[in-house]
């Protein structure tokens, strides 16, 4: 196994951190000392905690992003089963009982976004993407004639991410999973079967 790069080790060292305590909660000194690596060899690679910052969040979508086509874009289930899967994956990784509870990208958007603009501009694309990608899985469903064919992807796409969001968010403030509970069964059970032709 090739040994891993003193930048990809800050990164993520550092994204751990941050997904953890977040960005502002989150020092250099902290990130330094976990990662066992002195500040000379971190401004070599990033030019200020925003940069690295900027690199730790893209880590994290990228990984998001590779889970997600793997689940999402597995043809050989239908489309709704996959949506809800994949859902369910969210709960067990992100969920109270995760390795560390909550979204990175939620987090940020709560401490930094409307004070960083280029944080925002990569949060903003990040959900953007994510939300064309469940929107792509709608779409199928509805080819497949498990929805409606008036169902309108994009807005569906986007109202399933901004509730399970509200739901996560909820989720930590309240420290258990029950309104991640609620969101799965009114989403799957109710919304989406309720329309579902199958």
């Amino acid at each position: 196994m090739p040994t891993k790069s003193t930048r990809d080790h800050l990164i993520d060292t550092g994204l751990k951190l941050m997904h953890q305590h977040g960005y502002n909660a989150t020092g250099l000194t902290e990130i330094l000392k976990a990662a066992d690596v002195p500040k000379g060899s971190f401004y070599h690679h990033f030019g200020s905690k925003e940069d690295y910052a900027a690199a730790a969040l893209e880590r994290y979508t990228t990984r998001e992003a590779d889970h997600s086509a793997a689940v999402l874009g597995d043809s050989k289930v239908p489309p709704l089963r996959r949506l809800k899967r994949y859902f369910m994956d969210l709960v067990k990784f992100y969920g109270r009982k995760g390795e560390i509870p909550g979204c990175m990208m939620g987090r940020f958007c709560l401490e930094i976004a409307a004070t960083n603009p280029q944080l925002r501009k990569q949060i903003s694309g990040s959900f953007a993407h994510w939300q064309h990608t469940v929107a792509t899985v709608i779409q199928q469903a509805v080819a497949q004639k498990e929805l409606p064919a008036e169902t309108d992807s994009e807005s569906l796409a986007g109202f399933l991410l901004n509730s399970w969001e509200g739901a996560l968010l909820r989720s930590q403030a309240e420290e258990n999973d029950a309104p991640l509970e609620v969101f799965m069964h009114l989403v799957f059970d109710r919304l989406l079967k309720k329309h579902s032709k199958l």
